[in-house]
């Protein structure tokens, strides 16, 4: 399996577990809002909502994987354009050398 390859596997994997994470969070959120509300009877403080911090965070997991993918893919991108300049630079070179010797 090719690097490019492994790594496009391993970023769909990584999609997939944080939809899972997401998932368990939303069920974990929703059973401690219905234990919160058995328990206690007086009303939330009005400038604090848990459920908005959870997405928040989420959408800062899903930002960043996006990103380093975007990262990982033009590191592979540059790492082809340098063996190919590479590659021209060597028989560029060599032809040089051709000419050279052709004119003594």
């Amino acid at each position: 399996m090719s690097d490019l390859s492994k790594a496009s596997q391993d970023a769909v994997d990584a999609a997939r577990q944080g939809e899972r994470y997401a998932e368990i969070l939303a069920v974990v959120a929703a059973v401690q809002a219905g234990q919160q509300q058995v328990a206690c009877h007086h009303p939330a403080p009005a400038g604090r909502q848990s459920s908005g911090q959870a997405a928040k965070w989420i959408g800062i997991g899903v930002g960043g994987s996006v990103f380093l993918l975007a990262v990982a893919i033009s590191a592979v991108a540059v790492a082809i354009s340098a063996v190919a300049l590479t590659v021209c630079l060597l028989v560029l070179r060599g032809i040089w050398n051709d000419v050279r010797k052709g004119g003594k």
